[in-house]
């Protein structure tokens, strides 16, 4: 018996090929906040720092990050909601819960994130971060 085909950690279902490991490898473009909200999660959980400075809009990127300083296992993401951010939109609101564990005990980080469109090009710009 053959092991299951993983899925992309993001919680879309899809296999990573078809959904953010294309985004990320530079093979596929967002279309949607959603999108890039999924991919820059996934982006997350693999570490790769470079999508996400590329993929935060410039006038709130920092300079650099700090993925490797402070170890953490994503667990999950859950998406609450979506605010316009569709193909043919230039902003867009989704609001998040991401699920990990630092050291120690698991944690959630519930955020309302804000996007822009800038070129056909999806960007982060920030986001709101829940004390519940």
């Amino acid at each position: 018996m053959s092991a299951p085909d993983p899925v992309c950690p993001c919680g879309s279902g899809r296999p990573p090929a078809a959904c953010c490991g294309a985004v990320l490898s530079g093979n596929a473009r967002v279309q949607t906040a959603e999108q890039l909200m999924r991919s820059r999660y996934t982006a997350y959980v693999l570490g790769d720092e470079a999508y996400l400075l590329r993929t935060w809009h410039a006038s709130t990127r920092p300079a650099t990050l700090a993925l490797t300083a402070a170890p953490v296992k994503w667990l999950g993401l859950r998406i609450v909601r979506t605010v316009a951010g569709g193909p043919d939109d230039r902003d867009g609101v989704v609001e998040f819960e991401a699920r990990y564990k630092p050291p120690g005990r698991a944690e959630r980080l519930h955020e309302v994130s804000r996007f822009v469109k800038e070129d056909g090009q999806w960007y982060y710009v920030d986001g709101v971060v829940s004390a519940d």
